[in-house]
């Protein structure tokens, strides 16, 4: 039952990292997106690359903002869980 436990906290702690990973990407651009929709709607222009383009820069640029950290902490989960390997086959 121990390892059930431990592998069910590494699956949480990776859902865990998994948002905080995706969300300094996604936020913005959903944010972007929705205004960009609100413009779209305003003006009555239906243009595709209207949408895509600013949202692509938008997306480069929280990456190159929040890249680093995000790297950091997903290395950070996966030296944890190398680190707990030997717990779990019990040596």
């Amino acid at each position: 039952m121990e390892n059930s436990d431990f592998f069910v906290g590494i699956a949480q702690q990776a859902l865990w990292v998994t948002a905080l990973a995706s969300a300094p990407i996604l936020i913005p651009a959903l944010v972007a997106g929705l205004l960009l929709g609100m413009i779209q709607a305003a003006t009555s222009i239906n243009e595709q690359t209207l949408t895509f383009v600013p949202k692509l820069i938008v997306v480069a640029a929280m990456l190159a903002i929040f890249g680093g950290s995000i790297l950091m902490l997903i290395a950070d989960f996966t030296r944890e869980v190398f680190e707990r390997i030997p717990e779990v086959l019990g040596t």
